[in-house]
């Protein structure tokens, strides 16, 4: 555990780095914020020029032995869930193509049953001639069963933290594997020493107060810009939504402290790709855009078979992880949370692109390399 040490470390003595960062959350006025906004728009444009990265999540299964007290998918939750098979998997990222995405995201719960190593390296096979960028959201692995995954197509690796308190962490995941916290902690390490060339982060704002919070972040981004120094590093700052399970956010997290944040992330970090989902409401996606922001999901769905209906005769009901049988007429997978931009991509698009933004639907080619 040679970074969750560390990190420990970087946050009980933090460095003049972190310190400044640390000012940059702390209360300020409308004018600094302001400030900051330039700030932040000028040093975007200087980096990524007026870019836009588009991208969309294709779920996999929202199959889960872990029980998170937030997460749609938990295990104690009785939802409808099923498993993609690679053909039905194939038809979902086929929808994404026809809408014009190049980059895809593959997102699955944690269940070892279901979702394998062997499974994901035959659905990245499978998506490699039609996305020159895969990038995945699955359980952390060690760094042989990384490897693998990177010879057969994918680039990047999601892992979010979901919260930097420890204590709060104990509390939120009571079972399954994802209770370790050490474990999830160093996973973006094991995936760069696995091969991977994108490493993306993030904490889930609601559950802890948001300062510590970001400092943890920064402290974590600190470590990763040190030691995963050739990858490609991209933070989200996911809010809580409403999901199966009826979590309720334990801390506030305002959109001015979002912006407040967004800001002082660019400005510490002026090279790391910033991440806003459709988690956001469309007007205040719309808004910062321009202000810091270099990539945004679109039309996005959150259950395994959302965009066409792959799987539907398959769902089956659970309890507390045993299968029972379905009661009610639904033909859809339960989604892990609701979405605020409903928008299709084209929409999202045309928006960017009044804004004076270029939306990018591909920035990546494996020729590059050969």
């Amino acid at each position: 555990m040679i970074f969750s040490h560390q990190w420990a470390r970087d946050l009980e003595y933090p460095s003049a780095s972190l310190m400044a960062f640390q000012k940059l959350l702390e209360p300020c006025d409308d004018d600094v914020l302001e400030a900051r906004a330039r700030s932040s728009t000028a040093i975007s444009r200087r980096y990524f020029g007026r870019t836009m990265r588009l991208f969309a999540p294709l779920y996999l299964s929202n199959e889960c032995i872990n029980s998170c007290a937030y997460c749609g998918f938990s295990r104690d939750n009785a939802i409808l869930r099923v498993t993609l098979d690679v053909e039905q998997m194939a038809c979902e990222a086929s929808y994404l193509l026809q809408e014009g995405f190049r980059s895809v995201l593959l997102v699955a719960g944690e269940h070892p049953k279901f979702i394998s190593n062997g499974y994901l390296k035959k659905c990245i096979e499978r998506l490699v001639p039609m996305f020159p960028s895969i990038v995945l959201e699955v359980a952390p692995m060690e760094i042989k069963e990384y490897e693998p995954l990177v010879e057969a197509g994918a680039e990047g690796v999601l892992v979010y933290q979901e919260t930097y308190d420890l204590e709060a962490y104990k509390q939120l995941h009571t079972a399954g594997p994802k209770k370790d916290f050490h474990w999830r902690l160093d996973s973006l390490q094991r995936a760069y020493e696995g091969g991977f060339r994108r490493l993306g982060t993030g904490v889930l704002f609601g559950l802890a107060h948001w300062r510590a919070e970001a400092t943890a972040l920064a402290a974590h981004l600190f470590f990763l810009q040190r030691y995963c120094w050739k990858a490609q590093l991209s933070v989200s700052l996911p809010r809580l939504r409403p999901a199966a399970g009826n979590f309720t956010p334990r801390f506030s997290f305002s959109d001015r402290d979002f912006a407040q944040l967004l800001f002082a992330l660019r400005i510490t970090f002026p090279t790391i790709q910033l991440v806003m989902s459709t988690r956001e409401e469309a007007a205040f996606r719309d808004a910062m855009a321009p202000l810091g922001v270099t990539m945004m999901s679109a039309g996005s769905h959150t259950e395994p078979g959302g965009y066409t209906g792959q799987a539907s005769e398959q769902l089956h009901h659970t309890i507390r992880g045993k299968s029972v049988p379905i009661t009610c007429s639904s033909t859809h997978a339960t989604k892990q949370f609701e979405i605020s931009d409903d928008r299709s991509p084209s929409m999202i698009a045309s928006k960017l692109v009044s804004l004076g933004l270029d939306p990018v639907w591909k920035d990546w080619d494996s020729v590059i390399l050969t």
